[in-house]
């Protein structure tokens, strides 16, 4: 049995597009990785690639003679673009329409760009909101930690 040597998915922080892209385990070429191999890069269940393949949100991924998933790079790839996408709130929908557009090829850049910036657009929206929550909570622990004062109360 074959294992990938990595950090655990949980342990990456990275950011993937300020970051060079993560080096795969193994080589172009050599790259024949299983479902449970790709399951402990990802941090995701061979149920959720399975579900994912199922849905068309995977492209299409190969067969070993016996039938067994084999994985590449590209694959790698591909779902650490998903992972982004998930974080970002896209929905499974909207996910599963861009690779449709990736599949169905160059033509559909302008149609993918469009979908790209209004998640985007969504993203900067939760940015802004979770700014203004992030104010009130070092407002309080500013009042915890003594460094303002706490308003005084109203007389009763």
């Amino acid at each position: 049995m074959t294992v990938i040597e990595t950090t655990p998915a949980a342990a990456r922080t990275t950011d993937a597009c300020a970051a060079p892209p993560a080096r795969h385990p193994r080589p172009d070429g050599e790259d024949q990785y299983t479902i449970s191999e790709v399951a402990a890069w990802t941090g995701l269940s061979a149920h959720t690639l399975r579900w994912y393949e199922r849905i068309g949100l995977m492209p299409h991924v190969d067969r070993s003679a016996t039938g067994q998933r084999r994985f590449t790079n590209r694959d790698l790839d591909w779902l650490t673009l998903v992972g982004k996408l998930r974080l970002t709130g896209m929905s499974v929908a909207a996910m599963v329409r861009y690779a449709e557009l990736v599949r169905a090829g160059d033509h559909t850049f302008h149609e993918r760009r469009e979908l790209l910036e209004a998640t985007r657009r969504d993203v900067l929206a939760r940015i802004s909101e979770l700014h203004g929550t992030l104010a009130v909570l070092d407002y309080k622990i500013d009042i915890y930690t003594g460094a303002r004062p706490a308003p005084e109360r109203a007389a009763r």
